[in-house]
């Protein structure tokens, strides 16, 4: 594998891990929002990302899709469809006929750990693009003797 690509495929990933993280950060953000009736509530919300290997970029003819490169891509984000949580609360101004209201299906601890395994993931990725710019300078040096 080429440094280059390398470093597509490490960049492709901070990418994806960025937007894990702004759809974690979305969702915790909202974890706490009621609504008055379950079609109105806030939905949790997953990135699905895809693959797109070396392979299929061959197979393509060499010629990569416009603005994508080797590595993973966003395909998707996706609103979960567990059901909304519904809770007594007869005081609150949003509260229905019967006193319920509804909060997200938002699980705040596996949102934050799903905000450390990305963030995890990101900075992993930082420490391959570092490797692979002292490698490519290191062989650089190497040239000039």
């Amino acid at each position: 594998m080429s440094i280059e690509r390398l470093m597509m495929t490490a960049a492709s990933a901070m990418e994806a891990n960025k937007v894990r993280m702004s759809t974690t950060a979305s969702n915790l953000a909202n974890a706490e929002t009621l609504a008055s009736n379950p079609d109105d509530v806030y939905k949790a919300k997953k990135p699905v990302f895809e693959t797109l290997r070396a392979e299929q970029v061959a197979i393509m003819g060499g010629q990569m899709p416009t603005g994508a490169t080797a590595g993973v891509q966003l395909k998707a984000i996706v609103e979960s469809n567990e059901p909304a949580i519904r809770r007594f609360d007869p005081g609150h101004p949003l509260a229905d006929g019967d006193g319920y209201v509804f909060a997200p299906n938002v699980n705040v601890m596996t949102e934050m750990a799903d905000m450390i395994a990305a963030s995890r993931a990101y900075q992993a990725n930082v420490e391959v693009m570092k490797d692979a710019r002292e490698l490519s300078q290191q062989l650089l040096r190497m040239g000039q003797n």
